[in-house]
């Protein structure tokens, strides 16, 4: 057997060997892709139900916001019509209360100077009280 025989006998060796090595690195490679292929078919399993429930839930909360902002809606329509309502009011009932109380004080003084027997020719204005002058020490 001379040298060339050899170094063809031990290159041939080498390739059997990265031949088998490359073959069971291909069935590890195979087996992990089965694997992956099994998790990723029962997290499509696992996850497209949560997913229908999770838009079937963003519907209905859709639904209820819309409800929600009608709501806001018609309390801000009451708000403003109570706000109208209060101020007209105010316009409307203000000055007859006046004229009213004004009525009952006038009424009471001529039932107080009436029951006295006096008649006044007018009635005293009436005037702020003056402020007291402090005496120097």
């Amino acid at each position: 057997m001379s040298a060339a025989d050899l170094a063809a006998v031990i290159v041939t060796g080498l390739c059997v060997i990265v031949v088998v090595v490359l073959v069971l690195a291909t069935q590890a490679l195979i087996a992990t892709l089965r694997q992956l292929r099994e998790a990723i078919d029962e997290l499509r399993g696992e996850s497209l139900p949560m997913f229908n429930d999770l838009r079937t839930t963003v519907n209905k909360a859709g639904d209820e916001l819309k409800r929600v902002d009608e709501v806001i809606g018609k309390v801000e329509r009451v708000v403003a019509t109570a706000d109208f309502t209060s101020r007209l009011t105010q316009k409307i009932v203000t000055p007859a209360l006046i004229r009213t109380v004004a009525i009952m004080k006038g009424a009471t003084r001529a039932t107080v100077i009436l029951r006295r027997g006096r008649v006044r020719k007018s009635l005293p204005a009436h005037t702020p009280k003056q402020p007291r002058k402090l005496k120097a020490k």
